[in-house]
């Protein structure tokens, strides 16, 4: 049975003009924007995530943003729930959705399905935390490894927050993470043709130069005093929140409780955000999506590539 529901993916790495694309695409298409993002769905995470400006929200209608307290949780099955409603309103509209963001999870998940995995568990975690910080990452790894070698051959051994989440699993449930993610699948995207669209930049180097440009803009824009803020509304929010783990929010967490240097805290944000970069598109090149290589970054030859592709995916679905 033919799909009736267009959908437009644009994945990629952090600071690869995702967003500046997507408004570019808005001013040619009839679309609305879907955030595949886990730190835009946090109300008060604004500089930290780079989160659109209220000009650009207020320029094309944004879903899956400013949804959630910091101090909720949110999984990668109640993103399925939600973005697959907010594709079937939109599409009801006769409007085109366009998922961007950087969460590969996320669309991953979309593609692919999942399984469902038990909730975070806030003293479990506390408990691993002293254990990384005291054994260190390759022995926390190395205990995954024992546990669960499916999982932690996928793992990098910086990769802290897998490691954890992993382990956080495999305790609650007494059973590998991926044995349990086996056990129990949710369908994800539905009823849907999709274009995987994914920016994978060629030049490392220049990605690097932006992250860490970036990063210093955060911080004049007042990212220190955003963090300070949420610690005044939120009193309740701790370092073991999902919110606080996400890159930059969990060193600027760190220097605000004295365990950082400013200096420690620059160097670690823009490190982790580099690292996060190599995730996404390490992920990127292992899902099949349809890269768009500019090697420069530029915007207009983005744009180009991008409605090029689009024109050619119309063309044959129409």
């Amino acid at each position: 049975m033919a799909k009736n529901k267009q959908v437009i993916f644009l994945m990629g790495p952090t600071a690869s003009g995702k967003t500046a694309l997507a408004l570019s695409l808005a001013k040619s298409y009839p679309i609305e924007i879907i955030s595949v993002d886990s730190a835009l769905i946090y109300r008060d995470l604004n500089i930290g995530s780079a989160k659109p400006t209220l000009t650009e929200l207020a320029a094309v209608p944004h879903h899956l943003i400013d949804i959630l307290s910091p101090l909720q949780n949110y999984s990668v099955a109640d993103f399925l729930t939600d973005c697959n409603r907010a594709i079937g309103e939109i599409c009801s509209r006769g409007k085109l959705p366009v998922l961007v963001g950087g969460t590969m999870m996320y669309f991953n998940a979309l593609m692919n399905g999942i399984s469902k995995l038990p909730e975070a568990d806030y003293e479990l975690r506390a408990r691993l935390e002293l254990e990384f910080n005291k054994f260190g990452n390759q022995l926390m790894h190395e205990r995954l490894m024992a546990l669960d070698p499916a999982s932690a051959n996928k793992i990098e051994i910086n990769d802290t927050q897998r490691i954890e989440r992993a382990l956080e699993v495999c305790y609650l449930t007494a059973k590998p993470m991926s044995q349990v993610q086996t056990e129990t699948r949710l369908a994800g995207i539905v009823d849907c043709d999709y274009l995987p669209l994914a920016i994978v930049p060629s030049n490392r180097g220049l990605l690097h130069q932006r992250i860490n440009l970036r990063f210093d803009q955060m911080l004049s824009d007042g990212f220190i005093e955003e963090v300070r803020q949420l610690k005044l509304d939120y009193p309740e929010l701790t370092a073991r929140h999902n919110s606080m783990r996400m890159v930059g929010y969990s060193q600027a967490w760190n220097f605000l409780a004295g365990i950082l240097t400013e200096l420690e805290m620059i160097e670690q944000g823009k490190a982790a955000t580099r690292q996060l970069a190599k995730r996404q598109i390490t992920w990127l090149r292992s899902m099949e999506c349809v890269a768009i290589d500019d090697s420069e970054l530029d915007a207009s030859n983005l744009l180009a590539e991008a409605t090029k592709l689009i024109e050619q995916w119309m063309h044959i679905k129409s």
